[in-house]
């Protein structure tokens, strides 16, 4: 089986329990280091799928690899390779699939609930998590616009669109894929985010954020192995 390609974009913000699963189910993957200089490959046929994770830059940029990892997931979707974006991964995929991405009405840091929609294509990315809450961790100041042909999966009061589906492919604003290592590396960056009096409604303090991974982590593990495992289905074998 060829591998899956994982698209790291910042050193602190690894594929974390998305590996865990990949390497659980026999999945092979490779990382495709973007954080230090790596290129994007040229085909996408190299993999049985791409996976885009998160970063604090902005697709909006003007980093070089932004315009090459948005044509490999273009190239992807013609020829039906799955792909799956957490975050920032997922702006990609709005960006390259005709969507935009624009600044969130406020930041969205930390655990939060998000709302699952209720309509077939939901129930069969969410299963049991379709047309209920369900738990997520979030790190966000900006969201994507949901391309042509796609369905919303999920959103919450903060931020209207979570996820959203095309076909094999998978885009998430949310965080499913973190683990408490990453959770409290990620903590240490708070400071820098400058959380506006608006903000403070949908933004815990790293203190919540670790006191909460006892309650809120198993609930999102749920999350993610419904997700990720609906996504591995379309893998080519």
């Amino acid at each position: 089986m060829k591998p899956v390609a994982i698209f790291r974009h910042s050193p602190t913000e690894g594929p974390g329990y998305f590996a865990i699963f990949l390497e659980a189910h026999g999945i092979p993957w490779r990382l495709v280091a973007i954080d230090q200089g790596e290129a994007v490959p040229a085909a996408a046929d190299e993999f049985s799928g791409l996976c885009f994770m998160g970063g604090p830059m902005s697709v909006n940029d003007p980093l070089p690899w932004i315009e090459a990892a948005c044509a490999l997931i273009r190239q992807a979707a013609s020829k039906n390779i799955p792909v799956i974006g957490h975050c920032l991964g997922g702006q990609l995929m709005s960006k390259a699939l005709g969507g935009q991405v624009t600044r969130n009405p406020v930041k969205e840091i930390g655990w939060g609930a998000i709302e699952g929609a209720g309509d077939p294509v939901a129930r069969h990315w969410l299963g049991d998590f379709a047309g209920r809450s369900s738990m997520a961790f979030h790190w966000h100041g900006e969201t994507f616009s949901l391309p042509e042909g796609s369905s919303r999966l999920a959103g919450n009061a903060h931020c209207a669109n979570q996820m959203f589906a095309l076909g094999p492919h998978l885009a998430m604003q949310c965080h499913v894929e973190m683990t408490p290592e990453m959770i409290a590396k990620w903590g240490e960056q708070w400071d820098d985010e400058r959380v506006a009096e608006k903000d403070r409604a949908s933004a815990q303090s790293p203190a919540r954020m670790l006191a909460d991974i006892g309650q809120c982590l198993p609930a999102m593990r749920q999350l993610a192995n419904q997700l990720y495992t609906v996504w591995i289905g379309g893998l080519a074998r």
